[in-house]
C-alpha cells in the first residue's frame, strides 16, 4: 500500500487493520526516518513486529506483522540509497517466506532515458531487480510485493492504445518488467486466475482528474 506518508495517514491504516486484520502489511513511500517511525501506534493496534527502511520526506518502505518477521536485506539499486526496498522472513504454518517490499520509482513525466534521468533510473531500478529470484534456498518460498510503477499487461489499464507513451505502460517499461519476472521465476498472482484478456485494473493516475 503507498501510504504517501504513514504518520500523516495513520488513521486510515489503522482503519485497515482493524477491519481486515491482515498478518502482514507491506506499506510503501512511508515518508519518515527510521527513528520517528510510528512504531507504538502499530503495537497497539497488535502488530509487534516491525520493519522499516526510511528516511526524512521521500520514499520509505515498511513491513509489519502480527508475527513474527526477521529482517533479511535493505538493498540498496543503483548506487543510491534513497529507501526503497526492504526484505523480511515471516513464518506460515512452520514455513518460512521471504517477503520483498519494494518502492519502484515513478520516472518522472517524459517516457524517455535520454533526457529524463528520473526515467531512466526507473529502467535501471528495474534491471537491477533481476537479481532477485523467487527461489531461496533458506527459504519455502518468496513473495515480491508493493508500488512497482508499472502495469505490465495490456489489460491492466483502461485504455492500452491511450497510454502507450504514458510513464508507467511505455513498451520499455512492461518489456523490463516482464524480463525481470521471467528472471526471477515470478508468478503474477494478479493473472494466475484471472485470464490475460480480461480486464483487470492493476493500476490507475491519482494525477488531475483521472482519480
Amino acid at each position: 500500500w503507498n501510504i504517501n506518508s504513514v504518520r500523516l495517514r495513520m488513521p486510515i491504516v489503522e482503519r485497515l487493520l482493524v477491519e481486515h486484520a491482515p498478518d502482514v502489511l507491506c506499506l510503501q513511500e512511508t515518508k519518515v526516518p527510521d527513528e520517528l517511525f510510528p512504531e507504538k501506534a502499530f503495537r497497539r493496534l497488535g502488530y509487534e513486529h516491525i520493519a522499516f527502511h526510511g528516511q526524512k520526506g521521500y520514499h520509505g518502505v515498511a513491513t509489519v506483522a502480527r508475527r513474527p518477521i526477521e529482517v533479511v536485506e535493505k538493498r540498496r539499486f543503483c548506487e543510491i540509497e534513497d529507501s526503497r526496498h526492504l526484505s523480511v522472513t515471516v513464518r506460515a504454518g512452520g514455513k518460512a517466506i521471504l517477503l520483498h517490499n519494494f518502492y519502484v520509482p515513478a520516472g518522472g513525466d517524459e517516457p524517455d532515458p535520454v533526457i529524463n534521468r528520473k526515467f531512466k533510473h526507473k529502467l535501471d531500478f528495474v534491471a537491477e531487480m533481476n537479481a532477485i529470484r523467487a527461489e531461496h534456498d533458506e527459504v519455502s518460498g518468496s513473495v515480491l510485493v508493493g508500488d512497482l510503477n508499472i502495469a505490465p499487461l495490456e489489460h491492466d489499464v483502461w485504455s492500452h492504445k491511450q497510454l502507450l507513451n504514458v510513464v508507467s505502460h511505455t513498451p520499455i517499461e512492461t518489456e523490463n518488467f516482464e524480463a525481470m519476472r521471467r528472471a526471477g521465476d515470478w508468478v503474477d498472482l494478479m493473472r494466475l486466475n484471472v485470464p490475460h484478456e480480461q480486464k483487470l485494473y492493476t493500476w490507475w493516475s491519482y494525477r488531475a482528474q483521472d482519480w
